[in-house]
């Protein structure tokens, strides 16, 4: 264990770590943005490995004051650069900036994490640690697991929202990832960086995974590398990024029919709402066949059921989102989410 600690600290010191606040733009503004981003702070100065022993702690934000960074810098205690974007810049697009402000001369690796997740102890350690396997077996992309709480709502929304697909390029791979929590080589992410996508609200990522395993990169899964995605703050978000993600499926549909399909079937990826709805119906029994089996405590009892019923109902939510976009997209362009946000502030 403690050879383990030294390899992930010799690997941290070469790593760049990127915290977007974009899902933190929701709600009552720049104060509980603050308070907000205040708390994942203090949770990864309490991470088995230092943000210290970082080459480099970037944060990009909407427009904290001086004292605001002042402030947070003294809580991470360590210097931290800070980004300032545009509000009009997309979750993406503000990774990609972060990103940017990486120095080459000091990180060959870069991990991204999101102000709204609670990141498990151990989670920056695990997620660097297989950059240390020797250089012939070394990966060049990490993924590391991404769930929401333990509740049934939460375990039948990790059903839907983050699922890991084995890959076929290595033992131990997946075929996709999740931005709130994943790590690469420096110059691997400067190739596959995020692409702007009209019209899609968090789809890029599952996007990339796929560019990614199409030019054998394979992405390593850190199962250990754990953090919690906070829920939206109300009922009303919650109804709202569901339909969003189910939305996002128009778009994606092309990605998984170009990839996954064969030629006679090429078809679907422009047939409206019909290929989205029979990927929804696909990621239905995905989604059913995951509960329980997901690296959460297992569901007893009545919470099986009931996970079972919300994990239909709210899947129905997304596909009606889905069929919906299909439709208008026939006729129209839809209109662009990828800048909308959400809150995301609750403990």
């Amino acid at each position: 264990m403690k050879h383990d600690d030294e390899k992930a600290t010799a690997i941290a010191a070469r790593t760049a770590l990127v915290l977007e606040t974009n899902n933190l733009r929701g709600g009552a503004g720049l104060v509980q943005a603050l308070a907000s981003l205040k708390r994942v702070i203090a949770a990864l100065t309490k991470q088995t490995l230092a943000p210290q022993s970082l080459a480099q702690w970037i944060i990009t934000h909407d427009g904290f004051s001086a004292a605001d960074c002042a402030d947070i810098a003294r809580l991470a205690g360590c210097p931290i650069d800070f980004v300032l974007i545009d509000a009009a810049h997309s979750y993406y697009e503000a990774k990609n900036l972060g990103f940017d402000r990486s120095d080459p001369r000091r990180c060959d690796y870069v991990a991204f994490c999101d102000a709204d997740c609670a990141p498990a102890a151990q989670w920056l350690e695990q997620l660097l640690l297989p950059f240390a396997a020797p250089a012939a077996t070394a990966p060049l992309a990490v993924a590391g697991r991404t769930s929401y709480s333990a509740s049934v709502m939460g375990v039948a929304l990790t059903s839907i929202d983050f699922m890991y697909f084995p890959g076929p390029l290595r033992e131990g791979a997946t075929v996709n990832f999740y931005a709130n929590n994943v790590a690469f080589r420096r110059d691997v992410f400067d190739q596959y960086r995020y692409q702007e996508l009209a019209g899609v609200y968090r789809a890029h990522c599952q996007v990339t995974g796929m560019r990614l395993q199409a030019a054998g990169i394979a992405i390593a899964y850190a199962v250990d590398a754990h953090t919690e995605h906070r829920l939206p703050d109300t009922r009303r978000e919650l109804l709202k990024l569901r339909w969003m993600r189910g939305e996002d499926t128009v778009s994606l549909t092309p990605y998984l029919v170009r990839t996954h399909l064969p030629a006679h079937l090429q078809w679907l990826g422009n047939s409206g709402p019909i290929g989205p709805w029979c990927v929804m119906a696909m990621r239905l029994g995905y989604s059913l066949r995951a509960l329980n089996r997901q690296d959460l405590p297992p569901l007893r009892g009545l919470r099986r059921p009931a996970a079972v019923a919300l994990t239909i109902a709210l899947s129905s939510i997304d596909t009606l989102g889905a069929v919906v976009r299909g439709f208008v997209a026939i006729v129209r362009r839809p209109a662009d989410r990828g800048r909308e946000a959400l809150s995301y502030h609750r403990h």
